[in-house]
């Protein structure tokens, strides 16, 4: 009889039976498991499963916290279940299926702009750098800008336009390679579909709202006698890239079931990039052209209409979203025809823009406040703001905002706000190009201060409803959901592993203490603190976090290897006298598979306080994109009450006192 046997047949019976699990696997900590129907699981009876210590869903995934034992528990529950574990990414797969269109949707696009954000915020940085130089006019410099008249400054300024048009003018060729890397397609014909969008031979986007139609049709056109096809290139688009990218990746997908493998190698490729390239240029970049004209339409109408305030919370409200799309490219035809047409030479759109960029920046840089101690976020979020403050909100919009929706819709308020006030007051720019903080440059001096309070207005109400949504958890569902995927320890393949049964050799008497030392060089900080909600709010157990400085993990106590998980990221110890303990090296970690560890010790093992358990590579962890902080809990808190030694936070060297553990 296994261990926790009778435990299994209760969770079996709570969770609805075997014809209730389409899939299960387990992490570090826990079962997870992908429903047929989620509200056949009786939370409270599962709760009440003396091995079970919570319960949670997310992603499509119901998952039940075991603790160090799952292992353990995982192949009892296999065993009285019938029920095969699969394999992370197939429990992934099936939990999708859980998911309505609109979170199936929204998690696509997610996996597809991930791998470009770093692309993304590199560019948006150079970008808003040379705004700052080449586009502001200094009154220290007699109203000249920086380049005008420094000689090294317009070189620099030169230079770093390379990087910001390979990043941004060649974005499709990004998103297209996302997109077949998404579908598991063939990537090199993603490249060159994007490429095809975005080739020297069209006409580049950005000039298209300034040519004449003739001179579109005489120059920029592929002439097949009886019918012509428009030469426009798509630079910065988002949704024609989009949708061209995912015809080429379901042509392919189409053509591999039905040509037969011996020529696939030829047929394939052919059949479905070149119909793709023939899609993007023929039906989906002019159907986002035509959404552009029409939206362009609708703000010269609403800038010079009788209720131009109602169109200034309009715009306000929608002018990220149009960032998203690309097509917000349009309103520079605009701003440039309002200069040259009004008696003032100003216009009354860009200082719109230059608002939105604010408000966007804003709400991610209150995220950042937010999760300014989760390393990974921060990373992310503080140059996202940082660029969207400089002007450019790309990497605000697709690193973060939209990604986590509260916050993007914080900055759409805040925006909205402050477009109604700036349409109201008729706040005025004499030029347009400078967006974000470095706006009020380009602001007309009889409308500076009006513009100042429609500046605070797009900082305050942002960062205000941006904390409070995420306070009230106002539209942070899909904020929770990823950040629980991805801090739960991510789950692997182990039913193919028998895990012993250790027992402990004696049991202690109450009142009984076990002294631990550190298993780490490094700094130790109170457990709340740790990026995982299910360590830091105790869940596990009580103990400790240390953020290791030495990639070396010692024994804490003399004590037998009760689990030592196959990526060697974790591990289980169990004393003489019954105290579980658990180390968990880094968050996430599990994605390495192992490289960077060095296990020194085998399950069953038994081992004296300082022996060396596990080694590991710190460097490789955080390029991984992986925080090490590491906990060290004791997990059987129900017979162990904790104390600290020493204060936290404090440096702390490997075999130096830590904690103390009292038998209850």
């Amino acid at each position: 009889m296994g261990k926790f046997e009778n435990e299994a047949k209760m969770l079996l019976s709570a969770i609805g039976g075997k014809e209730n699990i389409k899939a299960v696997t387990h992490c570090a900590t826990r079962m997870r498991f992908v429903l047929n129907d989620n509200s056949k699981a009786n939370v409270k009876e599962i709760e009440k499963i003396s091995a079970v210590k919570g319960t949670f869903t997310n992603a499509g995934q119901f998952q039940v916290i075991i603790g160090n034992d799952v292992p353990i528990f995982y192949n009892d529950f296999t065993a009285v279940s019938g029920v095969e574990g699969v394999s992370k990414e197939a429990a992934k797969s099936a939990a999708k299926s859980n998911q309505n269109v609109f979170q199936r949707v929204m998690t696509m696009l997610a996996e597809i702009f991930t791998p470009i954000i770093p692309a993304i915020i590199v560019g948006g940085l150079i970008l808003g750098f040379r705004n700052l130089i080449d586009s502001v006019p200094w009154g220290f410099l007699d109203g000249k800008t920086v380049v005008e008249v420094s000689k090294f400054w317009a070189g620099v300024d030169g230079f770093l336009w390379l990087p910001g048009e390979a990043i941004f003018h060649f974005l499709p060729v990004g998103i297209t390679w996302s997109v077949s890397r998404k579908m598991g397609t063939t990537q090199i014909l993603g490249i060159v579909l994007g490429i095809c969008l975005v080739s020297p031979q069209l006409l580049n986007a950005y000039a298209v709202a300034t040519t004449p139609a003739s001179e579109i049709a005489k120059n920029w056109v592929w002439d097949f006698g009886f019918f012509t096809v428009n030469k426009i290139g798509y630079q910065a688009q988002v949704i024609p890239a989009l949708l061209a990218g995912l015809s080429l990746a379901y042509l392919e997908i189409f053509w591999r079931k039905r040509i037969p493998e011996v020529v696939s190698m030829i047929f394939v490729p052919f059949l479905s990039l070149v119909p793709a390239i023939v899609l993007a240029h023929t039906v989906l970049g002019p159907l986002g052209w035509t959404i552009g004209k029409g939206i362009s339409f609708v703000v010269l109408a609403g800038l010079t209409g009788p209720v131009k305030w109602l169109f200034g919370a309009i715009f306000g409200a929608l002018y990220a979203p149009l960032v998203i799309t690309g097509l917000h490219h349009m309103s520079n035809a605009i701003d440039t025809q309002l200069i040259a047409d009004t008696a003032t030479r100003t216009t009354g759109l860009w200082p719109m823009i230059a608002l939105s960029n604010i408000a966007q920046g804003s709400a991610v840089f209150a995220y950042y406040l937010i999760n300014r101690k989760n390393e990974r976020e921060a990373e992310i979020s503080l140059p996202a703001a940082i660029s969207a403050y400089l002007g450019v909100t790309e990497p605000a919009l697709f690193g973060v905002n939209l990604k986590y929706i509260y916050p993007f819709v914080a900055g759409m308020i805040g925006s909205s706000a402050a477009g109604l006030l700036c349409t109201t007051m008729n706040v005025q720019a004499n030029a347009i190009g400078v967006g974000g903080l470095p706006g009020f440059m380009a602001i007309n001096v009889k409308y500076m201060g009006q513009f100042f309070i429609c500046m605070a207005v797009a900082i305050a109400v942002p960062m205000a409803l941006t904390v409070f949504f995420r306070k009230s958890n106002i539209m942070t569902k899909t904020e929770d959901d990823i950040i629980a995927d991805r801090l739960a320890d991510e789950s692997f393949v182990s039913s193919a592993v028998t895990v012993p049964t250790i027992t402990p050799s004696s049991v202690a008497e109450s009142g009984a203490t076990l002294a631990l030392v550190s298993p780490l060089t490094g700094e130790a900080k109170a457990l709340s603190e740790a990026v995982d909600p299910v360590f830091a709010q105790g869940v596990m157990g009580q103990g400790v976090l240390i953020q290791p400085t030495e990639g070396e993990l010692v024994s804490p106590v003399d004590a037998q290897v009760s689990v030592l998980f196959p990526t060697k990221h974790a591990i289980g110890l169990l004393s003489a006298d019954g105290a579980e303990i658990l180390m968990h090296i880094g968050m996430d970690t599990v994605n390495l598979e192992g490289k960077g560890f060095t296990a020194h010790v085998r399950q069953g093992d038994h081992v004296k306080a300082g022996d060396k358990l596990i080694s590991f590579d710190i460097e490789a962890i955080k390029e991984a994109g992986y925080p090490t902080e590491t906990p060290v809990i004791v997990t059987n808190q129900d017979a162990y009450d904790v104390a600290i030694e020493g204060t936290l936070p404090r440096q702390i060297k490997r075999s130096q006192a830590l904690m103390i553990a009292r038998k209850n």
